[in-house]
């Protein structure tokens, strides 16, 4: 009953919202759109009934550009971690999400990313672009490396393109460990049941030193930290 609801109050919202995104598309300005986004997303965990415990955030510094990364447990997380990262992070996602009406206009207005996963040099375009976001912008961005949600709530092999994506901007990574999530809403579920959520954000881990030769080096430096979070 609570996601049905929220699925209502979504849909009212974005219609509400067209005005607020046609001015921020005409004079060219996204930060009410990402505030309004963290808005709405509280307000979702609020009525869902999911509680949030958060660790680490005083190991980023809201003036640098990072890229986050963090395991990938739920469809919940990328919402949950785009509220809670203290800077107006930017995300890389799956082409297919910016046919969402109204929802995929705003997104390329914040300067979200789509990658198209059957196109072969796709992920590297969209890993490109990001990388001159993070340079010339001074974005920070979230990346999922292990490409997918986990099926079985185990932390599964990580893929390279986010760490391509560090290597290139040389921002530093900065390892979430993520837990509840999965336990809230699966793949496969619909519905989102109320728990407890937590979220540990660990140093940012330099990426100066390695390039493409010691990169399994980083991969495997990255997802230990991370590990360590699920651990405790």
């Amino acid at each position: 009953m609570r996601t049905l609801i929220l699925l209502f109050i979504y849909g009212l919202l974005a219609i509400l919202l067209i005005p607020v995104l046609l001015f921020c598309y005409l004079v060219r300005y996204s930060q009410p759109l990402i505030l309004i986004g963290k808005w709405v997303i509280r307000l979702g965990q609020k009525i869902v009934g999911i509680r949030l415990e958060i660790s680490g955030v005083e190991n980023i510094d809201k003036k640098a550009s990072y890229v986050f990364m963090a395991n990938h447990l739920s469809i919940i997380d990328g919402p949950i971690l785009f509220m809670i990262i203290p800077q107006s992070v930017r995300v890389i996602l799956k082409k297919e999400i910016f046919r969402i009406p109204i929802v995929a206009q705003a997104m390329r207005q914040i300067g979200f990313i789509p990658v198209d996963r059957k196109r072969l040099k796709g992920g590297k375009e969209s890993i490109d672009r990001a990388s001159r976001h993070i340079k010339e912008k001074g974005f920070s961005f979230l990346i999922f490396p292990e490409g997918t949600r986990s099926r079985d709530g185990k932390l599964q092999p990580f893929k390279r393109g986010g760490f391509f994506l560090a290597l290139a901007s040389l921002a530093p990574i900065v390892p979430v460990s993520l837990k509840g999530s999965y336990e809230l809403m699966p793949r496969g579920s619909f519905f989102v049941k109320k728990g407890i959520v937590r979220a540990n954000f660990h140093r940012a881990v330099p990426v100066e030193g390695f390039d493409r030769s010691s990169l399994p080096q980083l991969i495997d430096k990255v997802k230990k930290i991370i590990q360590s979070g699920l651990e405790d």
